[in-house]
């Protein structure tokens, strides 16, 4: 499944998926990789709610730039459901 994204999108698939995960995963890199493995809509407060591999999330946006640890788990949750995994 990760042929099909471009570089970028790997990169920020790699970055949530590899052990450890990296501590600096941008809250822009994780939208751009929902939009391009599923459904996104943003809602007034700038939350997404995402639909991927049958499974619905509302992400809250961060306040700061980087993601924290637990929005890392539930992408990874949600992630490895849908079938995706980090490139060896």
């Amino acid at each position: 499944m990760t042929e099909r994204l471009g570089s970028h999108h790997r990169d920020t698939l790699n970055r949530l998926l590899g052990h450890p995960a990296s501590g600096n995963i941008e809250w822009r890199q994780v939208k751009s990789l929902l939009q391009a493995v599923g459904v996104v809509s943003e809602e007034h407060d700038g939350s997404l709610r995402v639909t991927l591999g049958g499974e619905h999330e509302v992400l809250r946006r961060p306040h700061t730039k980087d993601i924290d640890a637990q929005m890392i788990v539930d992408l990874r949750r949600m992630l490895t459901r849908a079938g995706y995994s980090a490139a060896d």
